[in-house]
Formats: C-alpha cells, structure tokens, sequence
C-alpha cells in the first residue's frame, strides 16, 4: 500500500458517527474519499459529506457517499484534505489546483481540520518550495497584479497545455507569486488587503492537526 493511501485511511479515525464531513481535493484526498465510504458502509455510520470541488464530488457519487450542498451548511464537524506545504507550527500552503476559496471556506468551517500529507511536503517557511497562490477578480486582474508587483513578483497561471490561462472553480484568475516578507501573519494580511484579491493559498493558523507520513511511518503534529 501506497504512503498516500495509508495517512488516507490514518485519518478515518477522526471521523465521528453522525457528523458532516469535508471532502478535500487531490489524490491523496481521493483516497480518505474511497476509504470513508468502505468505513461507513461497514460500520454503517449515519455520514454526510461536502466536497471542495467538481472533482471531490465526482469521487463521493462514484463511492456512493452522502452528498449535502454547501448553501445548506453554516459548519461542519471536520475537513479532510491534502496539502502542497505544512510546517511545524501547522502553517498550510494549498492552491496548486484551483479550489482556493471553497477549500479555505470548508477549513475555517470546520470544527477540525486535518491535513494528510508525505514528508515531502514539510518545510521550514511557506513559499519554501512553491510559489504563493492568489486568487483575483478575472476582470481588474492587471490591476491587482501591479500592486501585488509593489510586494513581490508573479504572474497569471496557464493551464496545463499553455494555451490559455488557469480559472477557478468560482470563475476567478490565479496568480503565482514570491515574496520577500517571511512574516507569513503579515504577508497573508498584506495580500488579503489588496483590492481585487479575493483569496490566498496561505492557511494561516486554521489547521488543527498534520498527519505527515514517510515510507510507512506516521508523524503527527499538533500545538
């Protein structure tokens, strides 16, 4: 079995009888989605589910899991979803797919976010390995840029063929962008403040746990 696939079923232990539970994105993802649904059909667990994105719930009516539309839900009682970076004081950096603003809003929801990654994924500072992601208004986009560019320098993401450039889920741009400020606290306050941002792929201090695995062996961190 695949590290990816045991820290998915690693996380099935936080999963509580009768509660609603947050669907990430992501291969590893794609597994706790497989995995929950083997859980709750054996154990015969009252669950329902939400998902962060078109993929997420493709995969949950693929499982036959129990899906509930977000604009129904004021929170719910954990998230479940991968990660690009995590550091030792659960600093997170998603983004690299295009769900930003889903995912963000289903973490800051939850009553417990989780975060099942390989080591390969912990560093020392956001922005260690990856370029910040930023989702902006698609029509002022050139605007925002020019006053992100007074902080750091980036640009529009392609999509995957290069032929065109990458739109979210919500309809928005996204930006890759490098900064200077190492501060994350400030750095994620100073772009959420720029007009046509609408969200940053640092999750600053919302994460509750880091489930991190390397060939086999499980590390947990938490406060």
């Amino acid at each position: 079995m695949e590290d990816k696939e045991k820290i998915a079923i690693e996380a099935l232990k936080y999963v509580e009888n009768n509660s609603i539970v947050g669907l990430g994105t992501g291969s590893t993802a794609n597994f706790f989605i497989k995995h929950l649904a083997l859980k709750t059909k054996k154990e015969k667990l009252n669950i329902h589910v939400v998902a962060s994105s078109t993929v997420s719930e493709l995969e949950a009516n693929k499982h036959g899991l129990k899906l509930i539309s977000i604009d129904l839900l004021e929170d719910i009682d954990l998230y479940v979803d991968g990660a690009d970076e995590v550091t030792d004081d659960l600093n997170v950096l998603k983004g690299r797919g295009y769900d930003l603003v889903k995912e963000k809003l289903l973490a800051q929801s939850a009553k417990k976010f989780i975060v099942i990654a390989d080591q390969s994924k912990h560093v020392s500072a956001i922005g260690e390995k990856y370029p910040i992601p930023i989702e902006v208004m698609k029509n002022s986009w050139r605007l925002t840029k020019k006053l992100l560019d007074r902080i750091g320098h980036g640009e529009l993401r392609k999509n995957s063929a290069g032929d065109a450039f990458s739109i979210s889920s919500a309809g928005n741009y996204i930006l890759d962008y490098q900064f200077k400020e190492k501060d994350i606290k400030k750095l994620n306050e100073e772009i959420l403040s720029t007009p046509g941002v609408i969200e940053t792929g640092i999750f600053y201090k919302i994460t509750n746990l880091a489930l991190m695995i390397t060939n086999g062996d499980i590390r947990i961190i938490s406060l």
